[in-house]
């Protein structure tokens, strides 16, 4: 009889033609931005992940090489979403323009060489929220694809402006349009705003991306979004990071601080209202994050194929030592009840 398919939600593909792009349109803003990756990450970093990305170009580029691993891995449905090195969040409002639906199409590209096991998230320009719903509508209305990827913050392109947070009043629109299109916002950090104190010893990632899920999801959380879009379609890259299994501190900021009580409900409830994937790289910490969300809040992530990623994400989960139910909701189920279209395999 039919059975739902192993999904992995959490993988990438890397776009060149849309880096050169980039590159030749705003040459300054695009140097500026590499010198900001330089004192973020450190020279040892960077080397080192130049060397990845050269050795894993093919897998990073070629779809059959892709389908291939994704054979090896037993993963038969997965959904791509663009590197966040593509975010370019730095570019003005007409750049802006240009990038999200150049990458939106990209995608549609990629998925369609194999779409009975390729899906897709797209792009929106964060730095500029009030062009993210047409580009969320470009994304999902005008190519089909399943929702859109975002960093945990933007540089507000306003001079003097700070960032713009998750929780910034500009955004409701955006997380309004979601909820209605039923579209999955894919949540996943590239950067940190603690710059050159994590600079040494990859901190700039092994630090960075579960401190800055874990400071995007409580703004979200105590701004009381979860609250005005009860039926938002938020997923969490990288198990959340440090938030899921630490919010004893944040549930009594919300008791005795007025100005954390800007949500409904204290912030350890909101778990439960979000979707994360798998990727954690610790049998431990995924037990801890199925307690905490729930295993029907839990789906299968990769992310494919960086070094930071896994490549036996199936067994990492069945590692775990979760009941036979948690583990085929995570691993097949909670992806069709998310609202991915995946296809039925026939045993």
């Amino acid at each position: 009889m039919p059975s739902a398919p192993v999904a992995d939600i959490h993988a990438h593909v890397l776009l060149p033609e849309l880096g050169d792009y980039v590159a030749r349109a705003d040459p300054s803003g695009f140097a500026a931005h590499q010198d900001l990756e330089r004192r973020r990450h450190g020279e040892a970093s960077l080397q080192n992940s130049a060397t990845m990305i050269r050795q894993r170009w093919p897998q990073l580029t070629d779809p059959e090489r892709r389908l291939a691993d994704m054979d090896t891995a037993g993963v038969e449905v997965q959904v791509v979403s663009p590197s966040p090195s593509h975010y370019y969040y730095f570019a003005d409002q007409a750049l802006a323009m240009e990038v999200a639906p150049r990458t939106n199409m990209a995608i549609r590209t990629l998925v369609d060489r194999a779409p009975q096991r390729l899906h897709g998230f797209g792009l929106v320009p964060l730095q500029h929220p009030g062009l993210m719903v047409g580009a969320l509508e470009h994304a999902v209305v005008e190519c089909g694809l399943l929702g859109v990827e975002i960093g945990s913050f933007a540089p507000s392109p306003e001079a003097g402006a700070g960032t713009v947070e998750l929780s910034d009043a500009r955004l409701e629109p955006f997380w309004a349009r979601a909820e209605e299109l039923g579209a999955i916002v894919f949540l996943h950090p590239f950067g940190c705003s603690l710059d050159e104190r994590l600079d040494h010893f990859y901190l700039s990632n092994t630090v960075s991306q579960p401190a800055e899920n874990a400071v995007a999801l409580s703004h979200l959380i105590f701004a009381g979004v979860l609250d005005r879009h009860p039926e938002l379609k938020l997923l969490a890259a990288h198990g959340g990071g440090y938030l899921p299994t630490t919010l004893g501190r944040s549930d009594h900021a919300w008791k005795v601080r007025s100005e954390a009580h800007g949500c409904a409900d204290p912030p350890s409830s909101y778990i439960k209202r979000i979707w994360f994937d798998s990727l954690l790289h610790s049998p431990t910490e995924l037990r801890a994050l199925v307690a905490a969300a729930g295993a029907d809040h839990v789906l299968l992530g990769s992310d494919y194929p960086f070094d930071m990623g896994s490549d036996d994400p199936v067994a990492d989960v069945r590692d775990a030592g979760l009941s036979a139910t948690d583990e085929d909701n995570i691993l097949r189920h909670n992806a069709a009840a998310l609202g991915l279209r995946v296809h039925a395999r026939r045993e």
